[in-house]
């Protein structure tokens, strides 16, 4: 007798839920609901990421680490375009922030630069400002919506289903599983996952379950104009996270790196966040912002001790979280959508997750209630 497939509900199709969907699709029936009309609108959609395996907390570099492999060499068809490209990573300190370049350099990946050394590579810095800087030069841009789009023609390939327009209004335990109630209709599944970004204390409160004290941050972004110069530049970064500048298609993205708590919501750009990013790029650097091409902003949801959850709750049967990427959550998606597919399936965590130091229970919503 054949074993029965296990019916899996995710909600939230960004970037977390679609790479869960694509890895659990082979083994599973799974349906991936999307409360907006089309998936990766919010924090996905706004991202300016960058893979770099110095940003973040240990069980996120590692994370970051375990998931390279994916990115650098993805299946046969999964993809058309390169995921990662380069462009690396110079981090910058002022005379205040010197004490944070011992424990940049710790975290591996990287080498100290001079004042002048960092100015040579991006000519914009005021030289005289630094102390120092710490080079990452493996690092490298992603292309984010390409990485979506992929992971959503390769579950629907596997047979999952995705349907948008989905706003979940009721999830209640039926038997031994969960009868799930949509905007879009009822359905039932064995096992929910709760990938719904900035909503997902919201859904475990419709779930009645404990939630795992989520915040969204608001963080701002504009788009100025570029030296002519600036396409080979790496990404800079101050190395306390005051701000950031990428170049982008012959801009450059900047953002003054907040983090501000708000409600889960449609984020958009504050004036007042606006004016500091300008007010910090024309500090550190020589650029004057003359004009603002684009602006926006995004929410980047964070737990308490600022990793990502991913896990089964401990208290209410067949409910796994999978949400507090922060902003990290497009590095780490693929590694992350690994690990929470074996702890779905029950089968053992893959063995080159856990040699990049990857472990379940820094991730596990158990933390949290301890």
């Amino acid at each position: 007798m054949a074993e029965q497939r296990l019916r899996v509900v995710i909600i939230g199709a960004g970037m977390a839920g679609a790479s869960l969907a694509y890895e659990l699709a082979e083994t599973a029936d799974v349906l991936l609901l999307e409360r907006e009309s089309h998936p990766g609108y919010h924090s996905t959609g706004r991202s300016a990421a960058m893979f770099t395996e110095t940003y973040g907390p240990a069980p996120v570099r590692a994370l970051t680490r375990a998931a390279r492999a994916f990115y650098e060499t993805p299946p046969a068809g999964f993809i058309s375009v390169p995921i990662l490209t380069p462009r690396g990573v110079i981090l910058v300190a002022d005379a205040t922030q010197a004490a944070l370049i011992p424990e940049t350099l710790a975290a591996g990946a990287t080498h100290a630069l001079t004042p002048s050394e960092a100015e040579a590579q991006v000519p914009i810095l005021r030289g005289e400002r630094l102390v120092g800087a710490v080079a990452e030069p493996g690092a490298r841009a992603m292309d984010v919506d390409a990485l979506l789009q992929a992971y959503l023609r390769g579950l629907k390939a596997r047979g999952a289903r995705l349907m948008c327009d989905a706003v979940v209004t009721a999830l209640a335990r039926e038997g031994s599983g969960w009868q799930v109630t949509t905007a879009a209709g009822v359905f039932s599944a064995d096992v929910i996952v709760n990938a719904a970004g900035a909503w997902g204390d919201k859904i475990a409160e419709i779930a009645g379950v404990t939630t795992v004290g989520l915040v969204p941050k608001r963080r701002t972004a504009i788009l100025i104009d570029a030296p002519s110069d600036s396409a080979a530049w790496p990404m800079l970064n101050d190395i306390a996270e005051l701000w950031y500048i990428k170049p982008d298609a012959g801009l450059l993205l900047a953002s003054p790196a907040d983090a501000t708590p708000v409600e889960p919501q449609d984020a958009q750009p504050d004036e007042m966040d606006v004016a500091i990013c300008v007010d910090r790029i024309e500090t550190a650097t020589k650029l004057t912002v003359r004009r603002i091409r684009h602006k926006w902003a995004g929410l980047r949801s964070f737990v308490g001790d600022g990793v990502p959850v991913a896990g089964f709750d401990s208290i209410t049967p067949g409910f796994f979280w999978l949400v507090g990427q922060g902003g990290y959550g497009i590095q780490t998606a693929s590694a992350l959508a690994r690990l929470s597919a074996a702890l779905i399936r029950g089968v053992p965590v893959p063995a080159d997750l856990l040699a990049n130091g990857v472990d379940p229970a820094d991730l596990s919503p158990a933390r949290l209630l301890s």
